[in-house]
């Protein structure tokens, strides 16, 4: 028998993570952008609540059924116009100096002759998440993955299609990349050092090359790590939310950067820009819900977005959130 999932409020879920994980209960976790709205169930009961994980060292369901058929996907973005009156604004408040990096995203309409079973029995990505006829994710990007005492986050910010002439060097000196990037890696540093002792920059701006349905992206991330308090499974919840929102994709500072987003973008990112993952009794990987698909009554939405700055160009980044929309089958 199925089992509903639950939606959990921001102090219920902090409370349930605490007492799974000092106890040593293995179970998965979705956290909404806002924190007000999540999911947490012990992890031998995730698929028969329809809650479908597929991450290193972590895969819960029996579905393996890949569609025979090739992929049809088509998008229907916002207009352009839409997404510059927007971008403008953004401008506008990092010129007052409310914001110096600011990830903006908006809905894309999207149609396909896949289901988003089949998108997540068929994507390739190192992190994958299904909720029955509800949203399918499909995300490279790491939140943070704890073993041991040790913590570490993998920020991506940078990119640009490989199949342009030079990209790795176009994407490595792009003044506005650079400057995005590092902010990102700076933000992820003082937040993991909130509960971290010994944080450092493990690995600075490496290239990896992601495979979508319409071609090849250039990302770049670095990876950040520290060492955790030896009780640190007693407070568990507390340190995920006091890392919420992921820096990558809100910006910085958070606070004010986040208000702006609410006022801004005019629609409900709910799970979008979240984060999911496991907790195996000892250790916890997490990916930030990006690549992100949701069903809207008889449609589908894909909300994608990129990062602001005051060196940015609203056309180059209207088509990176336009490049964003894709599903990783090939």
């Amino acid at each position: 028998m199925k089992k509903e999932l639950e939606s959990l409020s921001r102090n219920t879920t902090i409370e349930l993570i605490n007492d799974y994980a000092s106890r040593e209960v293995p179970f998965v976790f979705l956290i909404s952008f806002d924190g007000e709205h999540n999911y947490v169930v012990v992890a031998s009961e995730a698929a028969r609540s329809g809650f479908y994980l597929d991450m290193p060292g972590m895969i819960n369901h029996p579905l393996n059924e890949t569609p025979a058929k090739p992929i049809q996907f088509s998008k229907h973005p916002i207009d352009p116009l839409y997404y510059k009156e927007a971008f403008s604004y953004v401008i506008g408040q990092i010129h007052y100096g409310n914001s110096f990096l600011l990830n903006l995203t908006f809905p894309t309409r999207v149609q396909t002759n896949y289901s988003l079973k089949d998108i997540f029995v068929s994507s390739r990505a190192t992190n994958k998440l299904y909720i029955t006829d509800k949203l399918v994710i499909f995300s490279p990007e790491r939140f943070i993955n704890i073993r041991g005492r040790t913590i570490s986050s993998n920020p991506m910010k940078g990119t640009m299609d490989a199949n342009i002439p030079g990209a790795h060097m176009l994407l490595t000196s792009d003044q506005k990349e650079d400057a995005e990037h590092n902010t990102i890696v700076d933000l992820i540093r003082n937040d993991l050092s909130i509960i971290a002792s010994n944080v450092r920059v493990k690995r600075f701006k490496y290239i990896e090359k992601l495979r979508t349905h319409h071609g090849e992206l250039l990302q770049m991330s670095s990876e950040i790590t520290g060492k955790l308090p030896v009780d640190f499974r007693n407070f568990l919840g507390e340190m995920i939310f006091k890392l919420l929102p992921a820096g990558s994709i809100c910006g910085a500072p958070k606070k004010k950067t986040v208000e702006i987003i609410q006022k801004v973008e005019q629609y409900e990112r709910g799970y979008y820009t979240g984060i999911f993952g496991y907790f195996d009794g000892t250790n916890l990987d997490s990916a930030v819900a990006i690549r992100y698909i949701e069903k809207d009554g008889e449609e589908l939405v894909f909300k994608s977005g990129g990062g602001i700055t005051f060196q940015s160009d609203w056309r180059k980044e209207y088509d990176e959130m336009l490049n964003k929309v894709y599903v990783p089958i090939y």
